[in-house]
């Protein structure tokens, strides 16, 4: 591995605390030149689902780097913390399904370690703190090339763990998928590939709500609903200078049908 000039961040530890700056500052003090990017620290507290979608769409457009996440309820508990090679970058997190989707966004697992070499974390562990004292002095080690097997032992790709697989269905007037996330705009996007959009006809009903199916968000009236296919190329469900999560009332894990009127 002949290391990164670039580290990604990727949390639920908000903007109003020092959990952010402490992470920065250790991997400045190991790898000063390497920079940083931030991708968000708002992901929701402990919404693994909602972490492990935003890395996963956000890293293919990232440069080639070292990606540490932590979105980590289990912290302190026996759940692994990991480091995966791809061929798109490393991956540095929790075991708990947070990283996998992001490996497959970036070519496939082709390596896998679990961090337990003391000599490359913090002096000094916190129970609460994986990110500041595992996740980023280790992601700091490996810019700067130090080999992923120097990290700790390798793990099985298959042992990882991975959240469960969405819901998506076929009905006999269209499908039915899960709401994978909702963003900061209110808009509901869906576990559906945006392909199947073309099975249905331009006026849809969503959970029996009347929408247009359009390519943008000024295909629909205002105030009305609208079928897109979203930046990740998925399904996605919005409303015309509105927020398509209040109309529909709904969350990340809830189901929506989608169906020719």
């Amino acid at each position: 591995m002949g290391g990164y000039t670039c580290i990604s961040l990727t949390t639920d530890y908000g903007l109003a605390d020092g959990f952010v700056a402490a992470c920065h500052g250790m991997i400045a003090r190991i790898a000063p030149a390497v920079r940083v990017i931030d991708v968000t620290h708002l992901v929701p507290p402990a919404d693994v689902r909602r972490g492990a979608a935003v890395l996963a769409q956000t890293v293919p457009y990232l440069p080639a780097g070292v990606h540490v996440a932590v979105v980590d309820p289990g912290v302190g508990t026996a759940r692994r913390g990991v480091a995966l090679a791809t061929p798109g970058g490393v991956l540095v997190g929790p075991d708990n399904g947070l990283l996998a989707d992001a490996a497959e966004a970036l070519g496939g697992i082709t390596a896998a370690v679990e961090l337990t070499n003391p000599g490359w974390l913090a002096p000094t562990v916190s129970r609460t703190f994986h990110g500041r004292d595992v996740f980023a002095p280790v992601a700091a080690r490996l810019a700067l090339g130090a080999p992923l097997g120097g990290a700790g032992p390798a793990v099985d790709p298959g042992t990882l763990v991975r959240l469960p697989t969405p819901v998506l269905r076929r009905t006999g007037a269209g499908f039915a998928a899960e709401v994978l996330t909702v963003d900061h705009f209110g808009n509901v996007q869906l576990a559906a590939p945006g392909d199947l959009l073309e099975q249905l006809p331009d006026r849809i009903r969503v959970d029996g709500r009347a929408a247009v199916r359009g390519r943008t968000f000024g295909d629909a009236e205002v105030g009305a609903l609208v079928v897109h296919v979203d930046s990740a190329g998925l399904v996605a469900v919005a409303v015309r200078d509105g927020r398509a999560v209040d109309l529909l009332a709904v969350r990340p894990g809830d189901v929506l049908s989608l169906s020719g009127e």
